[in-house]
């Protein structure tokens, strides 16, 4: 892996571009420290093959958050270049992104996740009908956002419908999500194997963008305050759920641990953040692995996950000779 040459991709065009150039450029530094010959792969301006294809690497270390790198659509594109990548295929890329499809999965599963609902900006003007019984407080986020962008905590109509505005300004749906007093229990799983958990405790009670990126707001405590046998049936409620929409590499899984005998699963997430004090390396951390090593591993599981069409058998492994030309990219960027 060492001879090859690495793409960390970073930046995008989402609302958290910030967030993956520290993720990006702590993961090009580590790899860079166990001698691999990186490339910092900014996504930003340029069109996105365009920049690829000037970089002339052999495998990509996908680090972007949001949309266009975490909803499948860089995993396409780079499925059509050849370039094996990190994370998740298109399909469970896109799967965990959309908030309510990976919702509508895990019911089909039988995997226990929190009560909800979808509303756009036409149901403002109805939102008593629409909201019915459905009780309070409740919580309202994006349909497809991360890093808890869009997200709040609404007690009555008025703070829902104010909710619902908010998160629609950063996607066309809002998910409207039963609120659930419990533990919030984050875990780690990489290549199929579970890392470990851990327990994040926000001041403010909510896990939103402030709490997750602003020092000193969450606590977090390694190992989860939670019996042992329980922690291990969220563990496999985690495997579940990343079964469950077909997800691979690098991922961390959102739940909620009641008091009672309740768990249920939020979100997986396929890109999860990896700078230096993110969670999946405080779950690693803990578990023996330290941050270069996670690095490292994540990039060995590197892949193609479509089928190479008959006659491109070749990858990006000769990152100048990719299966398409200029003149073919241009082609399709214009069909879609």
């Amino acid at each position: 892996m060492k001879k090859r040459r690495v793409g960390v991709l970073m930046g995008g065009y989402s609302s958290e571009r910030e967030v993956s150039l520290k993720t990006g450029e702590g993961v090009a530094r580590a790899l860079e420290a166990r001698g691999h010959d990186v490339a910092r792969v900014i996504l930003g301006r340029e069109p996105v093959d365009k920049t690829l294809r000037s970089a002339k690497i052999d495998v990509a270390f996908i680090a972007l958050h949001g949309r266009l790198g975490e909803d499948g659509c860089i995993q396409g594109m780079l499925e059509l270049l050849g370039i094996p990548y990190t994370g998740s295929s298109v399909l469970g890329s896109a799967l965990a992104m959309d908030k309510l499809k990976a919702k509508e999965m895990f019911r089909l599963h039988n995997i226990p996740t929190p009560p909800y609902y979808v509303a756009t900006g036409t149901d403002l003007a109805d939102l008593e009908e629409l909201h019915g019984s459905f009780g309070f407080p409740v919580i309202v986020k994006p349909r497809s956002e991360g890093s808890s962008i869009g997200l709040t905590k609404a007690g009555d109509l008025g703070e829902l419908g104010k909710g619902i505005e908010a998160a629609l300004e950063h996607d066309r749906w809002a998910l409207v999500e039963r609120y659930i007093k419990a533990t919030e229990v984050h875990v780690g799983i990489l290549n199929g194997r579970v890392l470990g958990a851990i327990e994040v405790v926000p001041k403010s009670g909510l896990y939103d963008f402030v709490a997750k990126y602003t020092a000193g707001e969450t606590e977090y405590i390694l190992p989860p305050r939670i019996a042992q046998t329980r922690a291990r049936g969220v563990m496999n409620l985690a495997e579940r759920a990343v079964r469950a929409l077909e997800c691979t590499g690098a991922v961390r899984v959102d739940l909620l641990v009641t008091e009672g005998e309740n768990e249920y699963v939020l979100e997986v997430n396929t890109l999860p953040g990896m700078t230096p004090t993110s969670l999946l390396p405080k779950i690693a951390g803990h578990a023996g692995i330290d941050y270069g090593t996670l690095c490292e591993l994540i990039l060995e599981g590197a892949t193609l996950h479509s089928a190479a069409p008959v006659g491109h058998q070749e990858t990006a492994q000769q990152s100048s000779d990719v299966p398409f030309t200029d003149r073919d990219i241009e082609r399709m960027r214009k069909a879609v």
